[in-house]
């Protein structure tokens, strides 16, 4: 039998159509998944029974609450445990799912999720890691956090490493990936002393018999989409920032592009000549097809799905799932970092970001 996903249906910006069209394309070409799905029978059921072959795969929850975008996570965890979200990670935590899939609020689902599934041991603050278009064989980069705290004191950052660089062996397939710091500049002397520390913590994990990754030290914000290190680590708000700075980029050059072929019939003959081109950069630059960040630090899998994404980004986030579940990931993050020590970390508490 194939793996079980948990799926919140609720939280998107979309509604549940959309998702429920993902859940069909991934069943396409993974069809020993079987999905527990948590939202209102009364809007899922009808968008289900529409599609026999996805609902012989899944097991409908029905939930008579939902979290909102607005919802601040600290209320969610008061007044929301009746709605999907809730539910959906409840299914992880039990046992009933191997990984939990949504598109909800972000500090909503990060706060529940530390609630409900609890830190990995020794973790202080969990961190939210995405995939990254780079120009390298692999096709993506691995950079994190992008988000589940604003704030990361050393320690925190050589966790990172440590998880960042078991994701990139599940999520790219490498054996040995290379980490990088992200900083202001590539020399030894550059950046704020914490960062400087946090090097010297990532380092010492690094040279460990037991370590699974290589540190390459500090490196700079156009090395995100190069081939200087797989994995990228930096505090929440600075790959916050520039993971939304990239989403706006890729909007920017799409549009662009489709401007500029429009403007004369020189321009369009050009464009038509340049089609086929023109489609692999869409492709390339597409954030759909690298839709789901993934809370690491956790006891459980959990897949953050972007809140306005439609049927194909869903069904990226989906497959990334299936992916992990297979390979017990929460297993293989929680060894590793037993196995690595990192060095003492200070408390905090899950963040208040949205989506």
């Amino acid at each position: 039998m194939g793996a079980v996903i948990s799926i919140d249906l609720m939280g998107g910006d979309r509604g549940p159509a959309p998702l429920i069209a993902g859940l069909a394309r991934v069943i396409r070409k993974n069809p020993d998944l079987r999905f527990l799905l948590y939202g209102r029978e009364s809007v899922v059921g009808p968008l289900l029974s529409r599609r026999p072959a996805l609902a012989e795969r899944c097991e409908l929850h029905d939930c008579p609450d939902e979290v909102r975008m607005d919802d601040k996570p600290s209320e969610t965890l008061r007044r929301r445990r009746d709605s999907s979200m809730w539910q959906a990670i409840d299914a992880v935590r039990e046992g009933r799912a191997g990984v939990v899939v949504s598109a909800g609020n972000t500090g909503a689902l990060m706060a529940m999720a530390v609630l409900l599934l609890r830190k990995a041991s020794g973790v202080t603050r969990p961190a939210i890691a995405v995939q990254w278009p780079a120009n390298r064989p692999e096709a993506y980069n691995i950079v994190l956090d992008v988000g589940a705290d604003f704030r990361a004191e050393p320690a925190n950052l050589a966790q990172y490493a440590v998880m960042g660089a078991e994701y990139a062996r599940i999520s790219l397939g490498l054996a040995r990936p290379r980490v990088g710091l992200l900083n202001l500049g590539t020399e030894e002397t550059k950046g704020p002393q914490a960062l400087r520390d946090a090097a010297a913590l990532i380092e010492a994990a690094a040279a460990k018999d037991a370590a699974r990754f290589s540190f390459e030290g500090f490196v700079e914000g156009g090395d995100l989409p190069g081939n200087r290190a797989d994995v990228i680590v930096t505090d929440g708000f600075t790959g916050n920032v520039a993971i939304k700075t990239a989403e706006g980029t890729a909007a920017f050059i799409r549009s662009s592009l489709k401007t500029a072929f429009r403007a004369t019939i020189l321009s369009r003959v050009a464009g038509l000549f340049a089609l086929r081109a023109l489609s692999r950069l869409r492709k390339r630059i597409d954030p759909r097809r690298v839709n789901g960040g993934v809370f690491l630090g956790l006891n459980g899998a959990v897949v953050k799905s972007h809140g306005s994404a439609d049927a194909v980004g869903f069904a990226s986030a989906v497959g990334l799932a299936a992916k992990m579940a297979a390979a017990d990931f929460s297993g293989q993050v929680a060894s590793q970092l037993g196995k690595l020590d990192t060095g003492p970390s200070g408390d905090s508490t899950a963040g208040e970001g949205g989506h």
